[in-house]
């Protein structure tokens, strides 16, 4: 008997290809946002995947107890809303042009939660997202949006600090 036999290393095994035909990029909409752009296309190109990009806005109506009796709630969220359109739509005219698959969306809500429930509704086999980076009493007040979606996200997701991506 031959000691390679002995070792198993004559042996192959055979993995099945990783499927991921959608993937999830919820964009922030900051100016590091191209950062992440390039890691979110480099993968829907490799795996030939449709790209699902989300805008989450927060929803005014949880600083309901602020609020100001002349200011209008409603008419502020449609504003937000209708400018966090605009500017995914320009995101999107810039960088998704060669990218024939991809569907875009602006909701509101609490961002984590918004993302979990899109992963669930829409399919998504990957999340690719950017951390914020927020440390101290930011991070105390809003959390970490990629944080709980790592902890919580039944699919993998990749993360991406853009202040050190290439």
């Amino acid at each position: 008997m031959s000691w390679k036999k002995d070792c198993g290393t004559t042996r192959r095994r055979r993995y099945k290809m990783l499927q991921i035909n959608k993937i999830l990029y919820p964009c922030d909409l900051t100016e590091k946002s191209p950062k992440i752009i390039k890691y979110v296309l480099s993968f829907a190109e490799k795996y030939e995947s449709e790209i699902h990009i989300l805008h989450v806005v927060r929803d005014l109506h949880q600083w309901g107890e602020l609020y100001v009796p002349y200011f209008s709630l409603e008419f502020d969220q449609k504003r937000i809303l209708e400018s966090g359109r605009e500017a995914l739509n320009r995101i999107c005219d810039n960088h998704f042009k060669t990218s024939t698959r991809y569907t875009k969306e602006v909701v509101s809500g609490d961002a984590a939660a918004r993302i979990l429930e899109i992963i669930a509704s829409r399919k998504i086999d990957m999340v690719i997202m950017g951390t914020h980076g927020r440390k101290g009493l930011e991070h105390t007040i809003f959390g970490s949006v990629a944080e709980v979606v790592v902890k919580r996200s039944p699919v993998p997701v990749m993360t991406i600090n853009p202040y050190r991506a290439a």
